[in-house]
């Protein structure tokens, strides 16, 4: 395999010989508010909802731990228990996901998975955030608020002390006040913050469209001061849903006689299959701003989308390119949305999928990154050097560092002198990932398959024609 780059150097003389180390920069990693810091962050006026707050904690976690529980979810894909193929090092078992709160546990596990630096994303099963996630239920608007507030501060005190490792997105709450999400984007650009949320993240039926002017103070602060907009999986859901699944299925297989592993069943052949982490309105968000201007009006805003998969992304942009066409007079939109894809946009590809390292081309391989979704029971820890070995077996060098980390470098501008020290001392050697034909255990294999959908096929087009409900409502707005 070709393992040489036109990327600054990654090579280091070690006892006088040439180690070849490569920048790993994830896409995707999660950080979770445990409930002993609600109080310290939550403003007092918002302290009355922490009871019921903590009564829903407990319902969600009850649910969540059985609904992560590898041998349980991933029943029959290797012959013993999954606990003794992936974790073999018993890093998972003695409970290393706690850097989803612990920054020193976090950096620890960041350095033994080789990872120079990682975007951290609100949410872990292990606890439910305050108010404004979808996995929530119903709370008054500026509580919600509120809890993004107290959120955001909470992740900049716990991780922020590494700014140049650890890439904090900000939340926003229901955004139904443009005035209060610029605010709140403005501290998060003051504290550091690579990027924050996609207003919408948890759906409001009287949210103002993305690409309606009144948003045009946000766009320009992203633009200016480097926040990167983010449309992470789940978005455009309204709260409760998932809560509300999740605990109804528990509470009935429990009076019904069942056990856990029922309940388990129950959800993942319901609500909780491959049609309810692909829903179409986290989609949306990129037509908007495309179709709608933003990015012409705005040529240095960077969106991201992750835990979306990018295997539906060349259909879809032929198809919007199709509607930009025949609707360009009447649009405010200058470029091809294929275009803007190229220049505005990075899929973060969270335990990416084989087909979509196949279709690289397809979607652009300088717009895709690879993510590893720590701690998450679907992602890549604590296996992420052997998922990466099988994952980019011959794929060109050069290539294959760039959906490693030098395509998310670039898109963000982060500091190389700063990942280049870091990645001297952790980065994965080369010879160990990069190789044509990596010697995998069988039994991983089939783990991977269970746990990331490394295998699946492609969705290519086979959805497409299902986005132009949403698609035909925002041309007929953005006709002028």
């Amino acid at each position: 395999m070709d393992t040489t780059s036109d990327s600054p150097s990654h090579r280091t003389s070690v006892t006088g010989r040439t180690r070849d180390r490569l920048l790993l920069v994830s896409a995707d990693g999660h950080a979770v508010m445990p409930e002993e810091a609600w109080s310290a962050y939550l403003e007092p006026a918002y302290h009355e909802h922490l009871p019921r707050l903590s009564e829903e904690n407990a319902r969600f976690t009850e649910v969540m731990l059985p609904l992560n529980d590898y041998d349980l979810i991933y029943e029959g894909a290797v012959s013993g228990s999954h606990y003794d193929v992936f974790d073999a090092e018993g890093h998972y078992r003695a409970g290393r996901w706690a850097g989803a709160w612990d920054l020193d546990v976090r950096l620890a596990e960041m350095d033994r998975e080789g990872v120079a630096a990682e975007f951290v994303f609100s949410s872990y099963y292990r606890a439910v955030d305050p108010f404004f996630n979808v996995s929530n239920t119903l709370y008054p608007l500026d509580a919600v608020d509120a809890g993004a507030r107290a959120y955001n501060r909470w992740v900049h005190d716990t991780f922020g002390s590494a700014p140049d490792r650890l890439l904090l997105v900000g939340v926003v709450g229901r955004s139904l006040d443009v005035g209060v999400v610029v605010r709140e984007a403005g501290w998060l650009a003051d504290h550091g913050f690579a990027g924050m949320y996609m207003p919408g993240f948890s759906a409001h039926p009287d949210q103002t469209p993305l690409d309606d002017e009144a948003w045009e103070p946000l766009w320009a602060l992203c633009a200016e001061r480097g926040l990167t907009l983010v449309v992470h999986g789940g978005y455009g859901m309204e709260p409760g849903r998932s809560y509300g699944v999740l605990t109804d299925t528990f509470q009935r297989v429990k009076a019904d006689g069942g056990t856990a592993a029922d309940a388990v069943h129950a959800l993942r052949s319901g609500m909780f299959n491959d049609g309810f982490f692909a829903d179409l309105r986290c989609r949306r968000p990129l037509w908007q701003l495309m179709l709608g201007g933003v990015f012409d009006r705005h040529p240095d805003l960077r969106l991201m989308m992750t835990e979306v998969r990018g295997d539906w992304v060349p259909a879809t942009l032929a198809h919007l390119d199709a509607a930009f066409e025949e609707h360009r007079a009447d649009l405010p939109a200058t470029r091809r949305p294929s275009e803007l894809w190229q220049t505005n946009c990075m899929a973060g590809l969270s335990f990416m999928h084989r087909c979509e390292v196949d279709m690289r081309h397809e979607i652009g391989v300088e717009t895709l990154s690879f993510g590893r979704d720590y701690p998450h029971t679907e992602g890549t820890w604590p296996n992420t050097e052997a998922y990466l070995r099988t994952l980019l077996a011959g794929v060109p060098g050069a290539e294959a560092r760039m959906i490693m980390g030098e395509n998310l470098a670039r898109f963000l501008g982060l500091d190389r002198a700063a990942l280049q020290a870091v990645v001297d001392r952790i980065g994965f050697d080369a010879d160990a990932v990069l190789v044509d034909r990596p010697d995998l255990d069988p039994e991983l294999a089939a783990h991977f398959d269970a746990r990331c959908g490394y295998s699946k096929p492609a969705e290519g087009a086979s959805r497409v024609d299902q986005i132009d409900p949403l698609l035909v409502g925002d041309l007929a707005r953005l006709a002028r």
